[in-house]
């Protein structure tokens, strides 16, 4: 078994509500509240900056150049097209200022807190928990809705497409494939800390999209 499928087992039960949440699923079908879907792309555009912090810094500590150009390769889609999409969407939704830029609600202020406990370890295991999480379980659910619903709005297709697709796939088995490589070199004392890691990882995007579907 990959060391990555192992630590999956260890959040299985906060996994699969992460990747089977009414949320997405209304998102896939174009049911999802517009106002659901305002305070999700507000929230979540908060992560951006402690994500390409988190990115960059796991970039740094790879153990090669070879190792680290997937991961500046995505990067690069961070600050690109994902970061025009949220733009787009902010407009076509109408969001005024105060809209885009909330107070961050506690599931945001929590993960920020995780990516940012992951920056400051300058452990590469450690970041790369918080990194497969991120991008895997987002794999997870927007596959079987890949290709959109004819018509689907965009701000609704293009989440799906990002997070989904041979592109998309790539980065996460690059990622996996990394924490994979590392796991055997970690001490029993080091695993246990990626796999507390990845566990509280997993709840916190459960507890997003809870927050995001309550909204």
């Amino acid at each position: 078994m990959r060391p990555t499928e192992h630590l999956r087992q260890l959040a299985a039960d906060d996994w699969h509500a992460a990747t089977t949440h009414a949320f997405t699923t209304e998102l896939a079908d174009g049911t999802l509240p517009l106002n659901k879907m305002r305070w999700y792309l507000a929230q979540d555009y908060q992560f951006i900056d402690g994500f390409v912090r988190l990115l960059a810094s796991a970039i740094a500590h790879a153990p090669s150049l070879a190792d680290s150009v997937p991961a500046a390769q995505f990067l690069a889609v961070i600050t690109g097209p994902e970061n025009t999409y949220f733009l787009r969407s902010f407009e076509a939704l109408e969001m005024d200022e105060a809209q885009q830029n909330p107070t961050p609600a506690p599931a945001t202020k929590d993960f920020q807190a995780l990516m940012a406990q992951a920056v400051a370890s300058g452990r590469y295991e450690l970041m790369l928990a918080v990194l497969v999480v991120a991008e895997w379980t987002y794999l997870s659910w927007a596959t079987p809705v890949n290709p959109p619903r004819e018509n689907l709005p965009f701000w609704f297709a293009e989440w799906i497409t990002l997070h989904a697709g041979e592109g998309f796939e790539g980065v996460v088995d690059y990622l996996r494939t990394q924490l994979d490589q590392v796991w055997p070199t970690l001490d029993e004392a080091a695993q246990n800390e990626v796999e507390a890691l990845f566990i509280r990882a997993v709840e916190l995007e459960r507890a997003f999209f809870d927050a995001c579907y309550a909204a």
